[in-house]
C-alpha cells in the first residue's frame, strides 16, 4: 500500500506561484511514476504533469508547460509541483497519484494504483 498526502494548496492572485508536495508513506514509493491531476468544479479531472521512476523524464499537459515543473525526491519519498505564472483557470483541487509509468505518462486517471485526497488551490484575478 501507499498513502499518497498532498499540501501546499492554497489562494493567490493571477501571476503568483505555489509549491505542491505529496508525501508518500512507504518506500516502494520508488517504484512507480507519479502524476498530478486536477478537477475543477464541474469539470473532468485531468493530468496536469508526470514524471518517471527516477526522475529522468517528465511530461506535461500543453497548458502547464512552461509554468508547471514537476520533481522527485526518492529519498525523502515525495513528489513536487512548481506552479508559477498562475491563472484563474488553474483553479481546482490538485491531487498526486501513483502507478504503472505507461498508464502515469498517458494522463490515464482510471490506471492509477493510489491517489491523494488532493489539495485546493485557488486563483484569483
Amino acid at each position: 500500500q501507499v498513502q499518497l498526502l498532498e499540501s501546499g494548496g492554497g489562494s493567490v492572485q493571477a501571476g503568483g506561484s505555489l509549491r505542491l508536495s505529496c508525501a508518500a508513506s512507504t518506500g516502494i514509493y520508488n517504484s512507480y511514476c507519479m502524476g498530478w491531476y486536477r478537477q475543477a468544479a464541474g469539470k473532468e479531472r485531468e493530468g496536469v504533469a508526470a514524471i518517471d521512476r527516477i526522475g529522468g523524464r517528465t511530461y506535461y499537459v500543453d497548458s502547464v508547460k512552461g509554468r508547471f515543473t514537476i520533481s522527485r525526491d526518492n529519498v525523502k519519498k515525495t513528489l513536487y509541483l512548481q506552479m508559477n505564472s498562475l491563472k484563474p483557470e488553474d483553479t481546482a483541487m490538485y491531487y498526486c497519484a501513483a502507478g504503472p509509468c505507461g498508464e502515469v505518462t498517458m494522463f490515464k486517471s482510471d490506471g492509477m494504483d493510489y491517489w491523494g485526497k488532493g489539495t485546493l488551490v485557488t486563483i484569483s484575478s
